[in-house]
C-alpha cells in the first residue's frame, strides 16, 4: 500500500450517504484495507448536521428548518451544528491511520490535521489562524469548524468552511442562545461567522478548493487522485439506510 495520501474530489452526494461514507472509509482506514485520504464533498441539499452528542430540539428550530427546506442529519463526530449549501460550503474529510499524529495530542491534532486550510487561506490573502480547539477563524470571526471521530486506531477529521452564508439564516435556523428544552446534550457556541466570499471579494469557490488542494500536497505527500470504488458507495448507501438516515439516530438524546 502506498505511503502517500490519496485525494478524493467532490463527489455530490445526499447528506445521509455523506455521512455514511466518512463512516465506511474510516472503518476501511482501520481495517488497513486503505491508506490516508483527503476526501472532498459535494452538497446537493441545504443541510444541518448535528454532532453525535447534540440533541436535537436543543440545537434546532424545526419550524425554520421546515421553512427553509433543509434536511437534517447527524455525524459521526462530536462538534456543533454546521450548517451547508450546494455550492456556498466547502468540506472535506481526512481519515488517516492514528500514527501519522502520535506525536500531537488531541488538541494539537486539530490545528496540525487543519494547518494546510489556514496556509491555503493565508496564500488568497485572508489574515487566517487557528482558534483551539477546533476554528479556523479571520479578525472577522469563524471561516470554518473541524470535529473528530477516532475507531480502532484510525482518526477521522472533517471541516466545513463557510465560502458563502446568509448569518441572519444561521440564526434563524440554530437555537443560538436560546433556552433548552432538555439538559441532554452538547450546545453549539455563538461565534459570529466571517464566510470567505465577504472577506475576498471577486474569488471563486473554485480557486478556493484548487488553493485548498496544492497547500495540502505541499504539507503532505500526495500519491494519487482517486475516486470512489462502488464498494464503498454500496456500504455507504446500506449504512445510510440502516442508520444515518433513520428517525431513531437523527432524533436520538445523547
Amino acid at each position: 500500500m502506498s505511503t502517500g495520501w490519496e485525494v478524493l474530489p467532490e463527489a455530490p452526494l445526499a447528506a445521509h450517504l455523506q455521512m455514511a461514507l466518512d463512516e465506511v472509509l474510516l472503518d476501511a482506514v482501520a481495517a488497513g484495507r486503505r491508506g490516508p485520504l483527503l476526501r472532498f464533498w459535494g452538497w446537493t441539499e441545504r443541510t444541518l448536521v448535528l454532532g453525535s452528542n447534540q440533541s436535537l430540539g436543543n440545537e434546532l428550530d424545526l419550524d425554520a428548518v421546515k421553512r427553509e427546506r433543509f434536511v437534517v442529519t447527524r455525524r459521526l463526530s462530536g462538534g456543533g451544528t454546521m450548517l451547508a449549501e450546494p455550492g456556498r460550503t466547502i468540506t472535506w474529510s481526512l481519515c488517516l491511520p492514528g500514527e501519522l499524529v502520535k506525536a500531537s495530542s488531541f488538541r494539537e491534532s486539530y490545528a496540525l490535521l487543519d494547518s494546510f486550510a489556514v496556509a491555503a487561506l493565508r496564500g488568497l490573502g485572508i489574515d487566517a489562524g487557528y482558534r483551539p480547539i477546533n476554528d479556523i477563524v479571520s479578525p472577522g470571526g469563524k471561516i470554518a469548524g473541524a470535529a473528530q471521530a477516532r475507531r480502532r486506531g484510525a482518526v477521522l477529521h472533517h471541516t466545513t468552511m463557510a465560502y458563502a452564508m446568509d448569518p441572519h439564516l444561521l440564526v434563524q435556523l440554530i437555537r443560538l442562545g436560546r433556552p433548552g428544552v432538555t439538559e441532554r446534550g452538547v450546545r453549539s457556541a455563538e461565534k459570529v461567522v466571517s464566510p470567505i466570499a465577504a472577506l475576498l471579494p471577486g474569488v471563486t469557490r473554485e480557486e478556493v478548493l484548487a488553493a485548498l488542494l496544492q497547500a495540502f500536497a505541499s504539507r503532505w505527500p500526495v500519491s494519487a487522485t482517486g475516486s470512489l470504488a462502488d464498494g464503498d458507495l454500496d456500504a455507504a448507501r446500506s449504512l445510510a439506510a440502516a442508520k444515518y438516515s433513520r428517525s431513531e439516530w437523527i432524533q436520538r438524546l445523547p
